[in-house]
């Protein structure tokens, strides 16, 4: 069996970091957790990948392609359906190791998670390989710590969660950069409840009042499904940066499958057991 994490999210939502900062923590855990890139258009990440799709297909070649002429959206799921195309490609680059266990650091380009149908084939072939795989859904917490915005922010990760049909986690990321104040109102927006977030927009605005009727639709729809909830990531926090690997590994049942270690070991001799008991 192996394992894999998805790592998906908007631009901007730290992704790279999670990866690097997971994998980083894993080593010193003596675990090994190996990062595939899967963004054509990445400049800059502190991880050695392992594998990396720039050396199948870059976005530039998609959008300098004089008959194609893609913009950076259109080139990125160019690149992802080319990918698809060329999955043995993949498949040879990840080799054939039992119980090996990758991050892929997916592509910036949420369309591609919430309503497309390219990640979800990417899925299901990794699952056709024997990979256990998770997705890891990260919203960037700045964005998220609003009402108005922590609802846009929950229906994508909804969408996400039924798009892909995988096991998942959503993690509010950047918790480290957040202010005092906000730190203080985020428990509410770990396990959201709707009708509270939904009074926070009684503003009497006229926006509020013209939509308010589809703002509480999104409020119950996010409310029918029961299943949104989140995690905070803080990176310079090892606790809870073991906790959420803990979490996903068990949501993957990593190290399950391992054969249990028995130790050999010889009884002590038992001094008293040569002495003669008395009769009498």
């Amino acid at each position: 069996m192996r394992y894999a994490q998805l790592v998906m999210g908007p631009a901007g939502c730290g992704k790279s970091t999670y990866c690097t900062t997971v994998a980083e923590h894993a080593a010193n855990e003596g675990q090994t957790i190996r990062v595939v890139n899967l963004d054509p258009a990445a400049d800059f990440f502190k991880y050695n990948p392992s594998i990396d799709i720039r050396e199948l297909i870059h976005l530039d070649d998609a959008m300098e392609d004089e008959d194609l002429k893609f913009g950076p959206n259109g080139g990125l799921v160019f690149c992802m359906e080319f990918l698809l195309q060329n999955m043995e490609w993949l498949e040879e680059q990840l080799g054939e190791a039992d119980d090996d266990y990758i991050m892929f650091d997916c592509p910036g380009q949420i369309e591609l998670y919430t309503h497309m149908t390219v990640m979800k084939q990417l899925t299901d072939t990794l699952q056709n390989w024997n990979f256990r795989v998770c997705g890891v859904f990260l919203i960037d917490s700045q964005f998220m710590v609003d009402s108005a915005k922590f609802l846009s922010g929950a229906m994508a990760a909804l969408s996400v969660m039924v798009n892909l049909e995988i096991p998942h986690i959503n993690i509010l990321s950047k918790v480290d950069l957040l202010s005092k104040s906000a730190k203080k109102q985020l428990d509410r927006y770990l396990e959201p409840d709707p009708h509270d977030l939904i009074g926070d927009l009684e503003s009497g605005s006229r926006w509020n009042e013209k939509y308010w009727s589809l703002t509480e639709a999104l409020g119950r729809l996010i409310e029918d499904y029961s299943l949104v909830k989140f995690y905070p990531l803080d990176i310079n926090d090892e606790e809870n940066i073991g906790d959420l690997l803990l979490t996903i590994n068990n949501i993957i049942q990593f190290g399950e499958d391992a054969d249990v270690k028995i130790r050999d070991f010889e009884e002590p001799e038992d001094e008293d057991n040569d002495e003669q008991i008395p009769c009498g």
